[in-house]
């Protein structure tokens, strides 16, 4: 090779990494090259099927004290831009991907992602087969694993994969929490996100959010709808809460295992028919925590932005974007109430029945009354929203913020100021119409063509 071609065949290419391992506690083991930084890392292995929005997904809180898979095969294309960042910083243990892309091309790109990673000491492995590591993790669950660069013998990455720390059990939320009172409101929406929205509405209602990991995309939802938002951190008491005199309460996102989040569901237990509350994702399952239900861990969760939902109430199928690995049992909420039910007598455990069925089935559950499963999970039947009837209440496990993913489900943000002004039929929207309302690309410029 002549030595003009070296030297372009050096400008165009990527430095080689240093070699890595990844070992799951199974025995698996899968082999790339470091694209982050050295070291070694432990945590729960799960992958994630969203074709874009790789940053925000790195620096969503809820994926504290996990290593994410990515499925799309290069990530880092498009670069990074800080505003798009869901945290200050990323909470994950470590990254996996096929490619990393290292010559980021796009307009909004202020630095490309290995850099990013760099700047965080993420450890980050490329190289990988993924498509084989998540037909692994699909057939055989999320389970510990541990990354190394700086041990590459299987033998015992394997064992110090058995030998960690599993998520269940562990508060996580509190790692991520903030730590005092904040607000946000306008000033903190970055500019560069007003692209095509609809304008923000005027301040109307005064919403406490409690900060178990929320996105700031999240908050920035509450803002465009009209709500000024007081963040508290996770364990806030009811008390102090209610003192705020706010309009509703929202119970964020968060990682981990609901169940270790005690601090949190038992202030929700006092809030409940004392305030409007609306919760997503770990804030559902507070919710549910707090009626007294049952969670269970997930196979190997739903993360990604293309979950099929049914809403039961309007019938609507919803491409959501989702995150989770544990979900709420909706039989353990109580005995199904047959005259609100379609006549019908039982309980199924695969929720898709009620999809079919063309039916909202209603429980009664014996701390707050009656209970409406809303929102189904047309993938495997799992439940992804409740509504209460008898008080102001209701929470969706999916990310109806979209960031990354679709905006079919937008509407859950109007529906939290309905329920705030005392509409009865907050739920009740037309998610197709909502989604669009409002937008500025789609509105027709004067003197354009027709």
């Amino acid at each position: 090779m002549s030595e003009l071609a070296n030297r372009m065949r050096e400008a165009t290419s990527k430095a080689g990494g240093i070699p890595a391992m990844i070992a799951l506690e199974d025995g698996a083991i899968f082999e790339g090259t470091s694209c982050g930084v050295s070291g070694e890392v432990y945590g729960e292995i799960c992958f994630n099927t969203s074709l874009e929005g790789y940053l925000e997904v790195i620096t969503d809180p809820s994926y504290a004290g996990q290593i994410i898979t990515m499925t799309y095969p290069q990530i880092g294309n498009y670069g990074v831009n800080l505003d798009d960042c869901q945290s200050d910083e990323p909470a994950l243990r470590g990254l996996i991907v096929r490619d990393l892309c290292t010559t980021p091309s796009n307009w909004r790109s202020e630095l490309s992602l290995p850099q990013y990673l760099m700047d965080h000491q993420i450890l980050a492995v490329e190289g990988v087969d993924t498509r084989a590591l998540v037909r692994h993790i699909r057939d055989h669950g999320a389970q510990k694993a541990v990354v190394s660069t700086v041990d590459l013998d299987p033998a015992s990455l394997v064992e110090k994969a058995r030998a960690s720390q599993s998520i269940v059990g562990v508060n996580l939320a509190k790692t991520v929490s903030c730590p005092e009172i904040t607000t946000f409101d306008e000033s903190n929406i970055p500019a560069s996100h007003g692209f095509a929205q609809v304008a923000l509405q005027a301040p109307k209602y005064h919403v406490v959010a409690y900060d178990c990991g929320a996105k700031r995309s999240i908050l920035e939802n509450l803002v465009r709808v009209g709500c000024r938002v007081t963040v508290v951190p996770w364990n806030t008491p009811a008390e102090e809460v209610l003192a705020l005199n706010p309009d509703g309460v929202f119970l964020s996102n968060g990682p981990g295992d609901p169940e270790a989040v005690e601090e949190t569901y038992s202030q929700v237990e006092k809030l409940l028919g004392n305030v409007p509350i609306f919760g997503i994702c770990l804030g559902h399952q507070m919710i549910s925590k707090a009626c007294g239900a049952a969670i269970e861990k997930l196979p190997y969760g739903h993360r990604g932005g293309n979950q099929p939902v049914m809403n039961l109430r309007t019938g609507r199928v919803e491409i959501t974007a989702q995150n989770h690995g544990f979900g709420l049992v909706y039989p353990s909420l109580g005995p199904l109430v047959s005259d609100l039910s379609a006549g019908f007598k039982g309980h199924e455990d695969d929720l898709r029945f009620w999809a079919s069925a063309h039916c909202a089935p209603v429980v009664e559950n014996e701390r707050v009354g009656r209970i409406q499963l809303t929102h189904v999970n047309l993938n495997d039947g799992t439940c992804e929203g409740i509504a209460c009837l008898d008080i102001p209440a209701f929470s969706v496990q999916y990310h109806p913020e979209a960031s990354p993913g679709p905006t079919d489900a937008h509407y859950l943000f109007t529906a939290f100021t309905r329920l705030m002004d005392g509409d009865a039929n907050y739920l009740d929207i037309d998610s197709g119409a909502d989604r669009l309302e409002g937008w500025t690309f789609a509105e027709a410029q004067e003197g354009s063509v027709a």
